[in-house]
């Protein structure tokens, strides 16, 4: 699977960037999206597949707070970065023909940045608030990797404050873009009623029933790993704690190598593109 991400992500990558007709917003966030998921996986399958390979399954507390500070950022951006292309496809949309002016390079470029810098910030703050919490037990991590609620719950005191900031930071890097995203496809799907044509209607959803695929999987496996009530009967916390572990491995795994295949299969740009590429290559040997 892990093969699958790096093969289908890069290629999406190198598409985007060799292909002039791919050079617009939509496939430069498309770009940053690949090279997003290839960064958030790597932070923590590799580790994963050597701890389940070796006999030795440690990691320094270096080792885990950058692990943690990666996969954070790497969430955080991704959520911030959805909104942003759903920003895109409503200005695509319900406004095509002022689109050139709203979405040029001046604005799309710092709101690409934008969404890695809320990311990086956010995981910065959080990560050095966790990394402060004293940890005198048995330091073993019930998880696949240093997942962030995963390392406070071996602190040995109160965590009540971290998990406030968590969630003012899941409301803000969360449910505010969710929120942008519903407002967006709200105006796009209003926008595509009004369309006569049936063939024009098909065609206005086409250019955002990918994204919107990838919305929902992302922000639901999410959305119900952050924001769900905590158990403290033993049974259910055992329970929850393997239900963590199953969601964090598909939306950390199963998302990103779903992605590319989404928006390529339901895309006759990238595909159109692919075989253009594919076809010079060929010929010019």
């Amino acid at each position: 699977m892990y093969m699958v991400i790096l093969l289908g992500n890069g290629t999406l990558i190198i598409i985007s960037v060799l292909d002039s007709h791919l050079h617009t917003p939509m496939y430069f966030f498309l770009g940053n999206l690949s090279f997003l998921d290839i960064c958030y996986t790597t932070t923590s399958i590799p580790s994963t597949l050597v701890s389940f390979l070796s006999e030795i399954k440690t990691i320094s507390f270096f080792g885990c707070s950058v692990q943690m500070f990666l996969g954070l950022a790497m969430g955080t951006t991704e959520c911030v970065l959805l909104a942003m292309m759903a920003f895109d496809r409503y200005v695509a949309i319900c406004n095509p023909l002022r689109y050139p002016i709203i979405m040029s390079k001046d604005s799309y470029v710092p709101m690409a940045a934008g969404s890695w810098l809320a990311g990086l910030v956010n995981s910065a703050v959080q990560t050095a608030l966790v990394v402060q919490l004293p940890f005198c037990g048995n330091n073993v991590i019930n998880h696949f990797s240093c997942e962030i609620l995963a390392v406070m719950k071996l602190a040995c005191a109160d965590i009540s404050g971290n998990q406030f900031i968590m969630l003012v930071a899941t409301t803000l890097f969360t449910l505010m873009p969710l929120l942008l995203i519903v407002i967006s496809y709200s105006l796009i799907v209003s926008s595509i009623l009004k369309i006569r044509s049936s063939e024009g209607r098909s065609k206005a959803f086409s250019t955002c029933s990918a994204h919107l695929t990838v919305v929902i999987i992302f922000y639901g496996t999410i959305l119900f790993m952050y924001m769900k009530p905590k158990s403290k009967d033993m049974v259910d916390a055992g329970k929850l704690d393997a239900m963590d572990k199953l969601i964090s491995m598909f939306y950390g795994v199963i998302t990103p190598m779903m992605n590319p295949l989404i928006y390529s299969l339901r895309n006759k740009d990238v595909k159109e593109a692919l075989k253009n590429i594919l076809s010079r290559k060929f010929s010019s040997k």
